[in-house]
């Protein structure tokens, strides 16, 4: 099975034969931005998990350009980061919907044992680390949060 780097090469080179602007715009960015990663003071060649890791990133810079678009009223750049975030998370795992994000979180809390909202940290240590790459960061927060408020 092809790693993901490959798989992206792959890609890449499809969507440059294609014409495809955008895919091959957005595929060389993802590409920049792994060999960045790689070769910064103390870097190594990234294997999935690392390029997971800077596509989330990406994800989540283009979603915060998003936000900054429409209340700018560019509702065109915003659409453009939005084609540019579903191209980027073909390259990521199925993500959780609401409603599997929150059993999910309600099985972490229950195996952490958290009793209030003061176990917040104990909670989203692990809720981080297994659900990296499937849901967003601020999702699983405030999803956490909610739930041991109700504590």
């Amino acid at each position: 099975m092809a790693t993901l780097k490959e798989r992206i090469d792959s890609d890449l080179k499809d969507s440059m034969r294609k014409r495809t602007e955008l895919k091959t715009s957005v595929l060389r960015m993802l590409k920049s931005a792994i060999m960045y990663k790689e070769v910064e003071p103390g870097g190594q060649p990234l294997d999935d998990t690392g390029v997971m890791n800077v596509i989330s990133t990406m994800v989540k810079q283009r979603r915060d350009s998003v936000e900054q678009y429409t209340v700018a009223a560019r509702p065109e750049l915003a659409e453009k980061e939005l084609n540019e975030i579903a191209i980027l998370q073909e390259y990521l795992p199925q993500q959780l919907s609401a409603s599997e994000l929150s059993a999910e979180v309600g099985k972490l809390i229950v195996e952490a044992g958290a009793k209030s909202a003061k176990d917040l940290g104990s909670v989203m240590k692990l809720a981080t680390l297994r659900l990296k790459g499937r849901a967003e960061g601020k999702a699983i927060s405030d999803e956490v949060k909610g739930q041991l408020s109700k504590l």
